[in-house]
């Protein structure tokens, strides 16, 4: 009897694997990457490109206008330490003005000719082996393995292990991303999923940067999800994440089901809050407005840390008690000059803060700036105010919600330049991130 239980366990783990082995769709890429590519730093670390497709055919129509070919919805690079004791998301704009590298024609894509350009253009023209080349020639940093997620895959894995938690300051009602949700913390199905990261204009400054934030902390809130024992203790739950997500993504060969076995085995010790997410440093661009140009030593410096893999722990941050990356700040307008608020609110969004809403004061103008917040919010006051010029302003506890609340007034000077070491931004914020606390 002992026996035929354990041969019956055997069979039932070699049909899993082998059912999620047949799930995982592979594109060989090895032929695009080019002869001179960054060296792998020797050690057993791992940088893995995840990009989100916004394929618009077949069961992504609804989503959007269709559109020819494909494009990056969203671009990321996964760091996981040599020790696996600690890993480092890097998001990288779409809107980002790069200098993109050759690219072969392959099928129906047309290939890259060096030039300036969006980062995200690659995919349309080289396909996912064409962006993995612009990032290894961007960053320096050797790519080992890529993934690519479609918008009906991603609400897949969502749904699978029942809804991620969210908090929301305010109503959304966004009919270009079919998205229509209360405020208040609540947990959301794939398709509202869906809608949440990808909306853009009717949520907080209607950037690529604020989309990238929402994607960023629903990411970590999805991993602690699936890190905690409502999923991985459960068997019937665990194996319907694993089955939606090897159905949908697709992966270079070498990045088999028996690979991420190993990997998940490997960083089975590590906590949601030793996943660090990053927002590769950036600015506006001056020459081409809506674009975003990286800002340059901090981009080079971050990437040099996962080039080396070395530990982002290491880098001297500032002094704030709350990180910038963990307050949200609604800026308002105080005075009479035109568009003063969404100028404040790119300035806040550069230093790591979560831009809420902008919009205008009630009654203008304010001739001192102020600060509202609640009683919860309190400790993020020190560290905004750390970093304005208007000197001390006044402080007021009649906010209604954890955010902050700016209200520029005619003594705004703007916000002290960075000093030396103040790394904040490379450290972004970990997986624990609550947004319903911050």
């Amino acid at each position: 009897m002992t026996i035929a239980l354990v041969l019956a366990a055997a069979g039932v783990v070699i049909g899993v694997y082998v059912k999620l082995t047949g799930n995982v769709e592979h594109i060989d890429v090895s032929g695009d990457l080019g002869a001179t590519r960054p060296p792998k730093a020797p050690t057993t670390a791992l940088n893995v490109l995840i990009v989100g497709s916004d394929q618009r055919g077949g069961k992504n129509a609804k989503y959007g206008r269709a559109i020819e070919g494909e494009r990056t919805d969203t671009i990321m690079l996964a760091h996981l330490s040599s020790r696996r004791d600690d890993a480092m998301v890097i998001s990288f704009p779409r809107d980002s003005l790069v200098q993109l590298p050759a690219c072969r024609a392959k099928g129906r894509l047309p290939g890259q000719q060096p030039h300036l350009g969006m980062i995200n253009e690659s995919f349309n023209s080289g396909g996912i082996g064409c962006t993995w080349k612009t990032i290894e020639s961007l960053t320096g940093i050797h790519i080992d393995h890529f993934v690519k997620v479609d918008f009906t895959g991603f609400k897949s894995m969502v749904d699978a292990v029942g809804g991620v938690e969210v908090c929301l300051p305010e109503r959304i009602d966004d009919t270009k991303a079919l998205l229509h949700l209360d405020a208040g913390r609540q947990t959301l199905t794939g398709e509202q999923a869906l809608g949440y990261v990808r909306a853009r204009y009717s949520m907080g400054d209607g950037s690529d940067i604020g989309r990238i934030q929402r994607q960023q902390m629903f990411i970590a809130s999805m991993l602690k999800k699936v890190m905690s024992g409502q999923t991985l203790t459960d068997p019937a739950r665990l194996l319907g994440f694993l089955d939606a997500a090897t159905k949908a993504v697709a992966t270079d060969p070498a990045l088999t089901a028996g690979v991420m076995k190993d990997l998940a085995e490997s960083a089975q010790g590590m906590t949601a809050g030793q996943i660090r997410f990053v927002t590769t440093p950036w600015h506006y661009s001056i020459t081409q407005p809506g674009r975003v140009e990286w800002v340059q030593p901090q981009a080079k410096t971050l990437f040099q840390i996962v080039a080396k893999d070395k530990s982002v722990a290491g880098i001297k941050g500032g002094q704030a008690k709350v990180p910038r990356s963990k307050i949200n700040v609604e800026v308002r307008n105080g005075t009479l000059r035109s568009g003063l608020a969404s100028q404040v609110a790119v300035a806040l969004e550069q230093r790591g803060y979560h831009i809420a809403k902008i919009g205008d004061a009630p009654r203008k103008p304010y001739p001192k700036t102020l600060i509202l917040y609640s009683p919860n919010g309190e400790t993020r006051v020190p560290t905004i105010t750390r970093d304005l010029l208007s000197g001390t302003p006044q402080l007021v506890a009649k906010a209604t919600t954890p955010r902050l609340v700016l209200t520029i007034g005619d003594d705004w000077k703007g916000l002290k330049p960075l000093q030396a070491g103040d790394a904040e931004a490379l450290k972004g914020f970990d997986a624990t991130h609550d947004t319903c606390a911050a």
